[in-house]
């Protein structure tokens, strides 16, 4: 490809001109220039310098393409959102306020340290070459050439230089941390008491009255409505579509075939033994010298009796890994021996013997025990194969040529999906009680929030256009209308009364609970000695998720000084609880490891003192975000996005 463009560069130069010429005739310099304006366009400011609109599109780039190396699964939409974008935006200035911290304060990173961190640090061991260099190609492929990511490591390490003498200092007393570990994870000995609305629904008798009172009061009207739908027809534009369409004939399998014969081939493997006098290639040249004389005497031995090699190989080869199997290697393929040795025993046939072969690991005589592989299969065994295989490649090229258009299509004749359908001949497709939501059972398009937002936007719905081309998977473009448009609309009292009395009931049902645990409460405050009758149990903050967030921390929320003491805890619908916390009884025996969990405290501070020097930087540096800036671009994702 490169050798076209060197061949044909003054043809390319004339076809650039004949483009741009007419581009500038008509949309004007300033067009051009316009084009480049949002690129330019400021979104902060740190220290007076701008971080531009171009800068952060290709921070948020860079840390997409970052998690896809580290996780090939993840999928970046994840990241197509104006909360991800603000994030990283946050990234962007806590970089540049640090590199100005950096600059001022003088942090530097030497040439010797920075490639004593190279060649030492275990993160790095996957671009390192063996002899200790860096892996240009790997960096390459990452978009960095070596200078770029030296410049990159300094600066990484100067930043870091900025926060350590914060983070790496943080001290908190043994006090301040005894204290406030005692607070978050001591236990209380308690006596708790439900009222479960659940057991009180058998004693509530809704009337008439009730029920319609309830049907009719705003705040459950949304509870009976059926939600606004649409019947919709819609396009789908993607691979399998294409490759209805596409037209396959006998040569071109044939032709495939032919071209990918490695594809359809068993590896050729052979089987070896060797007898190995160990010489490295680094000993002086009088000893291989040895080493050589002593391999073409055991030869000399072997070919008086054949039958012998792998007594020799047991008794003489020097590679401890087969001689105990008599020199026996197993099978092997191209690639996994040293090239000298794969020669031999790919140019030997089954039962032959070498003569004495140079590695760099000394002298090798070697015999072909074994050989498999290598065999084709037949045009006719994979054929079905292939036609699948080429029949997805020109489907990928067709969907690759119509999305464009079928984007342009569906905008530009956007009062019906036909000339999409009669161009591309795809099918119609029709739905009925489309929601804004995808349904549970939902498959393929009607599954897709960007799809289904697209349909319920106001120009789709007020002027009855295609909605655009909403990419929905991969491969896939999808244009749909809506026909008929149903609003939201009360369901008749008739229609939902079961409903609306399960509702009555449950909420009856829980002041019952809750007038009673009240009650419980006054009692048991009016005669604290009374046996509640409940054996005690221990509460900490760690059993959130046991009780119940409301439950523990009313519990934990008690004065310690004033215990025994009683607490009344509304839990909603679900009714009430009365608590009688008894004592505090030290801390929860989950946190069994004492100094991680101090550890730990420490960390945080630290950390909480990091975030606060840092607070203070973005003063000093005189951060700025333009909110006018990053709302039209949040704006944009989420035009975007539909």
């Amino acid at each position: 490809m490169f050798d076209f463009f060197r061949k044909h560069m003054r043809l390319l130069q004339y076809a650039l001109i004949v483009l741009i010429v007419p581009s500038f005739v008509f949309l004007g310099v300033e067009g051009y220039i316009g084009l480049n304006e949002g690129a330019r366009q400021s979104v902060a400011k740190v220290a007076g310098h701008s971080i531009t609109q171009a800068e952060w599109d290709e921070s948020h780039r860079e840390q997409i393409e970052r998690v896809q190396r580290q996780n090939p699964n993840f999928d970046p939409k994840l990241f197509d959102s104006p909360e991800a974008r603000q994030q990283t935006l946050e990234v962007l200035i806590r970089q540049r306020v640090m590199l100005a911290t950096a600059e001022q304060l003088h942090l530097t990173t030497t040439d010797d340290r920075l490639q004593r961190l190279f060649a030492t640090d275990p993160q790095f061991a996957g671009i390192r070459n063996p002899d200790g260099s860096v892996n240009k190609d790997l960096l390459a492929a990452q978009g960095l050439s070596s200078d770029e990511f030296a410049r990159r490591l300094r600066q990484d390490l100067s930043v870091n230089q900025v926060l350590l003498g914060v983070s790496g200092t943080g001290f908190a007393s043994t006090t301040a941390a005894d204290q406030t570990l005692d607070a978050f994870f001591q236990q209380r000995e308690v006596v708790l008491q439900r009222f479960d609305a659940a057991s009180y629904t058998e004693r509530v008798q809704p009337t008439d009255a009730d029920l319609e009172a309830y049907y009719k009061d705003p705040a459950h009207a949304s509870q009976f409505q059926a939600p606004e739908q649409a019947s919709i027809e819609y396009v789908v534009l993607d691979l399998d579509a294409m490759g209805q369409q596409v037209s396959i004939n006998e040569e071109d399998l044939s032709r495939y075939y032919t071209e990918n014969a490695a594809r359809y081939t068993t590896p050729e493997e052979r089987r070896a033994s060797h007898i190995l006098i160990a010489a490295d290639k680094s000993l002086p040249a009088a000893d291989r010298e040895k080493a050589k004389a002593k391999a073409e005497a055991l030869l000399a031995d072997l070919s008086k009796d054949p039958s012998s090699f792998a007594e020799l190989a047991k008794k003489n080869s020097q590679d401890p890994g087969s001689a105990v199997n008599g020199g026996d290697l197993d099978f092997f393929g191209r690639g996994a021996m040293v090239k000298p040795f794969e020669d031999t025993a790919y140019g030997l046939k089954v039962g032959e013997t070498s003569g004495v072969i140079e590695t760099d690991f000394g002298y090798h005589i070697i015999r072909v025990t074994d050989q498999r592989g290598g065999d084709k299969r037949s045009f006719e065994s994979v054929r079905a194969e292939i036609e699948t295989e080429v029949r997805r490649q020109l489907a990928q090229q067709k969907f690759s040529e119509a999305a464009a258009d079928f984007t342009n299509l569906v905008y530009e004749q956007s009062d019906s999906l036909n000339p999409v359908v009669d161009k591309y001949k795809l099918e119609l497709k029709t739905a009925q009680g489309v929601t804004r939501q995808p349904a549970p059972s939902s498959t393929g398009p009607l599954a897709s929030p960007k799809f289904l937002d697209a349909l319920y936007s106001d120009d789709v719905l007020r002027n009855k256009r295609n909605t655009d081309a909403v990419e929905t998977a991969a491969n896939q473009l999808v244009s749909g209308r809506v026909v008929q448009y149903q609003a939201a609309q009360a369901l008749p009292l008739a229609e939902v009364r079961e409903q609306v009395r399960a509702g009555v009931v449950a909420a009856q049902a829980a002041a019952l609970a809750q007038a009673e645990g009240k009650a419980r409460l006054a009692a048991l405050q009016q005669a604290p000695q009374t046996d509640i009758g409940i054996e005690p149990r221990q509460v900490s903050r760690l059993q959130i998720q046991e009780l119940g967030k409301a439950t523990t921390l009313a519990i934990m929320g008690v004065d310690p000084k004033k215990l025994p003491s009683f607490v009344g805890i509304d839990l909603g619908a679900d009714g009430y609880a009365v608590a009688k916390v008894l004592q505090v009884i030290g801390r929860d025996p989950i946190v069994a490891d004492a100094a991680q969990a101090k550890n730990q405290y420490q960390q945080a501070w630290a950390d909480a003192e990091a975030q606060a020097y840092l607070g203070a930087l973005k003063e000093r540096f005189k951060v700025q975000i333009d909110a006018k800036a990053t709302a039209k671009t949040a704006s944009t994702e989420t035009a975007d996005g539909r």
